[in-house]
């Protein structure tokens, strides 16, 4: 499955494309035990990939097992008791117009998947979208982020271990301009996950030969506390979301609304659990560090434009390195850039509002809509306030781990991607929907030729009786009358 060094683009398309020739002959059930030895594969090396995430993303050791690995594992098993069912023939109904035929949707694979993961969570976003395709009968081709390109050859290794054909699944190392190469080379479906600005030009690239993408990106992703909430929970949530993975998550809490009346015996228990975060590489620690040092100064950045416009930083401002001790902003408002632009640290700016409204119009005013949570007791208020907001998924009294639910669709709205992954919706948009009608292939159908007076009559009538508004009685004696005369 290792490609050799200085492969080409078509190369690596052709070997996926002679795979796909006879992976898609398997069935769902034969996958899914390709699945289940993947998954035990996983089990058998869980505390080596559990190392190597860490020691390549600084990622503290407990985050990479619960956030990197267990929602990985879960969905491979969603997929190995669901995808049989999820993408058996689907009967719908058929019109009266066409009595004579029944209908159903047939699932088959794409053919090519080519997975872009980024670097956050290596191993969950490289492999989980994979997953999905496999399962659905595709071929993969992964380009991991050259800033965790271990990724592949930890991914090889597992998959060797399972047992899955050759070049069913392939891993192709490179930067931005090599996955550009294999866009430009034609798979049948380009996932990528990662920032928005990069999400554009891989749609653009791909539209030269109407690629399709799905797009996972970016977040800003709102919190919104109403007076009535836990505000013990709600404050053990907002270090937890905002904070987890040093902040480099797509569905971090970047932006906290409080309702102004709790406002400030909330931020009282924000500071006192933001101070106790023990920020560190190992077992006993709770936050890692930052990746890369571009990524630490866009973080920096946003911090020092927010203080220079009258933002409040209301923690000690500390770093050692590439780790970012949590910072915790007030005084803050939307015209700062940590409460626009995705930030993807460890910073949490926190906002009054006064009405519900009000929260709602705040949350919403964002180019992003990713996730979002919503905290109070009264729930039918909290499902209201969720219809309202502008965000492909949300939680209620809880944050952040909505995305590790292999049974919802995960997929953002506005600039937050295109798309979704996960649940049965995730399966079936890695398969090619196929329409199929069947005929008894009994007589003549009514709609061909020759068009006569009498047809149109009856035409007409049928018209009349499905999408007019007659009673029960006149509408069985017309049906009656005009199935007797479909019939002939």
């Amino acid at each position: 499955m290792a490609l050799k060094k200085g492969a080409s683009a078509k190369k690596i398309l052709e070997n996926s494309r002679k795979a796909f020739a006879s992976w898609k002959k398997t069935t769902p059930a034969e996958r899914a035990r390709k699945l289940a030895r993947i998954r035990e594969a996983i089990l058998e090396d869980i505390d080596l990939i559990v190392e190597e995430i860490v020691k390549n993303t600084g990622k503290a050791d407990t985050d990479a097992l619960m956030s990197d690995v267990l929602p990985t594992l879960e969905m491979i098993q969603y997929y190995e008791k669901n995808a049989a069912r999820i993408l058996a023939r689907e009967k719908r109904k058929t019109p009266l117009m066409f009595i004579n035929n029944s209908s159903f949707v047939e699932y088959k694979p794409l053919g090519v998947v080519l997975v872009i993961s980024p670097w956050n969570y290596p191993f969950q976003l490289s492999l989980v979208p994979a997953i999905t395709a496999l399962a659905a009968g595709n071929t993969v081709i992964l380009k991991p982020s050259s800033a965790t390109s271990f990724i592949g050859r930890t991914l090889e290794r597992t998959m060797r271990r399972a047992g899955l054909p050759k070049n069913v699944f392939q891993v192709f190392r490179g930067n931005g301009r090599k996955a550009q190469e294999l866009i430009k080379a034609g798979p049948d479906l380009v996932f990528f996950t990662g920032s928005t600005g990069t999400g554009k030009k891989v749609m653009r690239t791909a539209s030269e030969n109407l690629v399709p993408v799905e797009l996972e990106l970016g977040g800003k992703d709102p919190m919104i506390v109403f007076e009535d909430a836990d505000l013990e929970r709600a404050a053990d949530a907002a270090v937890y979301g905002a904070f987890a993975n040093a902040g480099q998550t797509c569905v971090s809490i970047e932006r906290l609304y409080v309702q102004e009346s709790v406002m400030e015996e909330f931020l009282g228990k924000l500071l006192e659990k933001t101070r106790g975060i023990r920020v560190g590489s190992g077992s006993d620690c709770d936050v890692g560090a930052m990746i890369t040092k571009e990524q630490l100064m866009i973080v920096e950045e946003h911090i020092d434009d927010a203080l220079a416009k009258g933002a409040r930083l209301l923690t000690k401002r500390k770093k050692k390195g590439l780790f970012l001790y949590p910072q915790v902003l007030s005084n803050v408002n939307h015209g700062m850039k940590v409460m626009k632009q995705e930030t993807f640290g460890p910073v949490l700016p926190v906002m009054a509002f006064k009405t519900e409204k009000q929260a709602v119009e705040l949350a919403n005013d964002s180019d992003y809509g990713l996730n979002s949570s919503v905290w109070t007791k009264d729930i039918k208020k909290a499902e209201r306030v969720v219809r309202a907001l502008e965000t492909g998924n949300a939680y209620i009294n809880d944050a952040v781990k909505n995305i590790g639910n292999p049974h919802l669709p995960f997929g953002g709205a506005k600039k937050s991607g295109i798309g979704a992954y996960h649940g049965p919706e995730g399966l079936r948009r890695m398969s090619q929907a196929c329409s199929v009608m069947v005929s008894k292939g009994k007589g003549k159908e009514p709609n061909w030729f020759p068009y006569t007076t009498g047809l149109y009559q009856t035409v007409k009538k049928l018209a009349q009786t499905n999408y007019g508004n007659l009673n029960l009685i006149e509408k069985t004696r017309n049906y009656l009358s005009l199935y007797k005369k479909i019939k002939r």
